[in-house]
């Protein structure tokens, strides 16, 4: 193999790729990232078994090869080269890769091409369109309510369910949900109901540019796996096995409290809630108090207290529509669920003290967030 590429386009493609490099692993060549000439480019490639990454870049191939590099190795020197060209050539023999960028001359250890896992080549036919600003909005607003305990492997998935022309994703982690709906530019022949890592997509999201159009989406028939294409990367991951819980049944269906505030004002009074609830149980109250007449001007209290650091306590101008209510939750679900709502207003949806709270943007019917309460204790 013999190969000259731009350093900033090698730097670029190591640093989309090398997030699917397993750190530990008893495979020493899931420590490496394969690299090997592909109809004119260079293509990179890293996985760890259960997240796959490949990028190609434009490359002057004068040799076609492949091999795998040790992915920490490789990207720091690279990272670190002189001069805008960076020229590749593999010894074959040997499996020792020259790495000449200006006047640095280097020489890698490899290990064979073979012995790297090979991933899916898609067909993208039937592939499910998505619009790449649509999509990694609805990643944004559903991954982080994904749950990171791996006892329960099904709550570590966002769910993925396409219909028709309707695109469903939720996630929950036993305390919170998170659900958001998108219409799709065309239909899907077959409803699709799949189980995506939360890992993935978010690692999808990074290396999406919004100046990309599509991401296009394909499930293979009986390989458990998900592969998304979008320009010059593709990502694969590993699908969960197991029954994503009925989550239709987790948000309620009525509320007795209805609360509009600034998104901006909540936000800002629940960070300052954060820096006092984080020292103990990160339990936030909210007062929410039953307006004098109708579309009267109310307010919520936002309050926190620690043994350690002390007392907040701050008030939000609200409009509320019920009857009041002292609810308690986590502060920080709270707060990130109010980062990922683009709206100027939100509305929380309350019953009693021990119910669910519902976060909904106002004038924006595709996105809700369900809340656990806390012991007010």
């Amino acid at each position: 193999m013999k190969v000259t590429v731009l350093q900033e386009n090698l730097a670029r493609g190591l640093s989309i790729v090398s997030r699917a490099v397993s750190p530990r692993s008893t495979l020493p060549v899931l420590s490496n990232i394969l690299i090997a000439s592909d109809e004119g480019r260079l293509r990179l490639s890293a996985t760890n078994l259960e997240l796959g990454i490949t990028c190609w870049i434009p490359a002057r191939i004068e040799q076609e090869g492949s091999t795998t590099v040790p992915a920490r190795t490789f990207g720091d020197l690279v990272n670190t080269l002189p001069g805008e060209q960076v020229s590749l050539n593999l010894d074959s023999k040997t499996q020792s890769l020259h790495v000449q960028g200006g006047t640095s001359n280097n020489d890698i250890k490899c290990i064979d091409a073979q012995e790297f896992p090979p991933l899916p080549v898609p067909d993208l036919d039937g592939a499910v369109q998505l619009n790449v600003v649509d999509f990694k909005e609805m990643i944004q607003q559903v991954a982080f309510a994904a749950s990171t305990d791996e006892a329960r492997p099904v709550l570590m998935g966002v769910l993925v369910h396409a219909e028709k022309d309707k695109l469903t994703m939720a996630a929950a982690d036993g305390f919170r949900l998170s659900v958001r709906k998108a219409v799709l530019s065309s239909a899907v022949a077959q409803p699709l109901n799949i189980i995506v890592p939360a890992r993935a997509l978010n690692e999808l999201a990074r290396v999406s540019s919004d100046g990309e159009e599509s991401i296009y989406m394909v499930v293979p028939k009986g390989r458990g796996q998900v592969l998304f294409r979008v320009k010059d990367v593709e990502v694969v991951s590993q699908l969960i096995d197991g029954t994503f819980p009925d989550y239709q049944q987790i948000i309620p269906r009525s509320y007795k409290s209805r609360t509009l505030v600034s998104t901006a004002s909540l936000l800002k009074a629940c960070k300052q809630a954060e820096i006092f609830a984080r020292e103990g149980t990160n339990v936030a109250r909210l007062d929410i108090k039953q307006s004098k007449g109708e579309m009267q001007p109310s307010e919520v209290e936002i309050s926190a207290t620690s043994e350690e650091t002390g007392k907040n306590e701050t008030i939000v101008e609200a409009t509320v529509d019920g009857s009041g209510v002292l609810i308690a939750f986590n502060v920080k679900f709270l707060r990130e669920a109010l980062e990922v709502i683009k709206t100027p207003n939100v509305v929380l949806e309350t019953s009693a003290a021990n119910a669910p709270g519902v976060v909904r943007p106002v004038g924006d019917d595709d996105f809700l967030h369900v809340i656990m309460p806390m012991h007010l204790g």
